[in-house]
């Protein structure tokens, strides 16, 4: 049998996909024919689910009911240039037929399919195609043919690339075209791009936090598909705190190894893949200041604000943008005057890897 378990960073689990309701918030809305947001911004720690939430509602709007309705979805990828993606998907839709720029240039088939891109090309004339414009005559005619545009990209960040598909795009949005763009990115990286000057659309834009799973949908995707009892599967899940990417290295672990292995043996190997795959590369993201603070959750405990502020000495004044700042992150948890950290074992991490030997 299969492994029904997917580890795969930015891979959508097929068969243990826990339902949330961040992707129904974003599907719903863009179901109206005047959706109130035209823009989501998905933030999450490594391996909180973003592009999951992001593939389910790329789906949704690719089913065929969808696609009768005029839906036309593209994913993009942030590591090339956003535009002449854009511009080589609408070229290949079936309303888009060559379009004749002012100065007599046209978009050629042939070369937007060779990989070569659309940036600039010249006539006899030495003049110089835009593909800006271009797109703007293309998302015209979608809008004429009655389509519209549903755009994905997958872990976005503050690069050229990305500036420029985010400045043509507030100008698509003013125009009032029937564009929608769906993003995520660490919370790090969505805040510096929320930051680039006349992008106030994309500041202004709703944000959707990733959220634990749900502990009941957890335990009982285990107990179906591990085939254990209630007890076990209940066990399991309140380890993974409801983090994505816990929840499916155990259940994978688990399957794999259940017959030859104990269940502490298949934790602790499942602690080591996440301290390698995921927790290595978020502390290595993370200021001095973040460290010393989360310094001080490593035992794994909810502790008082009073008493952190006491234990961060001259560093206490700054406590609130420590605190608000990780948990935009989703690294800790808050409540009633309590922080705790958010991810499974992270308070192992710090303590055998994190900080220097004898810190504690």
């Amino acid at each position: 049998m299969q492994n029904p378990f997917t580890t795969t960073f930015s891979k959508a689990p097929e068969q243990t996909y826990i339902i949330t309701e961040e992707p129904t918030e974003i599907i719903d809305n863009f179901s109206y024919d005047n959706p109130s947001e035209s823009v989501y911004k998905i933030t999450g720690v490594r391996g909180s689910g973003k592009t999951v939430i992001l593939t389910k509602v790329e789906e949704a709007y690719s089913s065929e009911e969808n696609l009768e309705r005029g839906w036309l979805v593209y994913r993009l990828s942030p590591s090339r240039d956003l535009l002449q993606q854009l511009a080589a998907f609408l070229y290949k839709e079936s309303f888009i037929k060559e379009i004749e720029t002012e100065k007599g240039f046209s978009l050629n088939a042939s070369f937007l399919g060779s990989g070569a891109g659309i940036g600039l090309t010249k006539t006899s004339s030495e003049q110089l195609f835009d593909v800006g414009v271009e797109l703007d005559m293309m998302i015209q005619s979608a809008e004429k043919n009655g389509k519209k545009l549903l755009i994905g990209i997958d872990e976005v960040s503050r690069t050229p690339h990305m500036i420029a598909f985010a400045s043509e795009f507030g100008k698509w949005l003013r125009a009032g075209y029937p564009v929608y763009l769906v993003c995520t990115g660490l919370y790090e990286n969505i805040n510096e791009l929320s930051n680039v000057k006349n992008l106030t659309f994309f500041r202004r834009a709703t944000t959707i936090k990733t959220n634990p799973l749900s502990q009941i949908r957890m335990s009982e995707m285990y107990k179906n598909k591990l085939d254990i009892n209630t007890e076990k599967a209940r066990f399991m899940a309140d380890i993974t705190k409801g983090y994505a990417y816990a929840f499916q290295e155990l259940g994978s672990l688990y399957f794999r190894r259940h017959e030859s292995q104990s269940l502490e043996d298949i934790i602790n190997e499942c602690k080591t893949e996440l301290f390698s795959y995921s927790y290595e590369k978020i502390w290595e993201e993370l200021s001095d200041a973040d460290h010393r603070l989360l310094s001080l959750l490593a035992d794994n405990c909810e502790h008082k604000r009073n008493e952190l502020l006491e234990r961060l000495g001259d560093k206490a004044p700054a406590y609130s943008v420590y605190r608000d700042r990780l948990l935009k992150r989703g690294i800790i948890t808050a409540r009633q005057g309590y922080i705790a950290l958010a991810l499974p074992y992270f308070g192992d991490y710090i303590t055998e890897y994190g900080l220097p030997m004898g810190y504690l």
